[in-house]
């Protein structure tokens, strides 16, 4: 074997033995990192939940509702889209209590961008309804079909279909948003990585740790969606050949 070839080898042996050994002991980080990834879990799942909600009447409302509703919906979209989380995070934290409205941090935490991607979602929404053949909606008419009921027979599960892949995006964003929380006190998996840093210094495995957690968490709503995706998509294509 070359010298070259031999060096080469060692260093990379000896920068893979290093990183081992900076590894060891890692396990006494996991039971305090899994309580932070279950409050973060819980506020993504708490937002989405919300931003789903939210969305859904922000678009109907800005799409169909009379002109005071279509103002509030447009307001509330423009608001939540043109301002940063981390303010709405600390208006709802610190502000609302000036204003006699106390929130728990959890609240705060799960308000804040449950809203905030709702406002993503809205627009998101009002695409995929706008996307559906205009076919479709004079079908509805010929058969004498109500616009609730259209919408609800019709037109969403259609446009629900195409809304998936982009609303996947937005969880994922809604994920990586939950790191915000650790400024209102709550003890997420970011909180939580950084006390174990301040204590132990070992900045390379807790992080490390903390990102490949992040990344599990974000191929699960991945493969979630995808799989979402093929179930409704095999239902419209059910729904047409009967």
């Amino acid at each position: 074997m070359p010298l070259k070839s031999i060096v080469v080898t060692a260093i990379i042996a000896f920068a893979a033995g290093l990183v081992f050994a900076s590894f060891a002991g890692y396990e006494l980080f996991i039971p305090g990192l899994l309580e932070g990834t279950w409050i973060t879990i819980k506020i993504t799942l708490g937002g989405a939940l919300l931003a789903v909600v939210a969305a859904f009447i922000a678009a109907l409302a800005k799409m169909y509702g009379p002109a005071p509703i279509r103002w509030l919906a447009t307001c509330y979209i423009e608001v939540f889209r043109g301002t940063s989380a981390l303010v709405q995070l600390f208006w709802l934290f610190f502000v609302l209590p000036q204003l006699g409205v106390t929130l728990s941090p959890m609240m705060s935490a799960i308000l804040a961008l449950g809203l905030n991607i709702g406002a993503y979602g809205a627009e998101v929404v009002r695409g995929g309804i706008n996307g559906v053949s205009r076919d479709q909606w004079e079908a509805t008419i010929a058969l004498n079909m109500s616009r609730p009921l259209a919408l609800r027979r019709i037109i969403l599960p259609q446009a629900f279909i195409a809304m998936i892949p982009p609303w996947g995006n937005l969880f994922i964003e809604l994920l990586k948003s939950t790191s915000l929380v650790s400024l209102i006190t709550i003890s997420d998996l970011t909180f939580r990585a950084q006390q174990m840093n301040q204590a132990t210094f070992r900045t390379l495995e807790i992080f490390t740790l903390v990102l490949l957690i992040y990344l599990g968490i974000s191929l699960l709503i991945t493969f979630g969606m995808r799989a979402l995706e093929r179930i409704a998509t095999g239902g419209i294509v059910r729904g047409r050949a009967s």
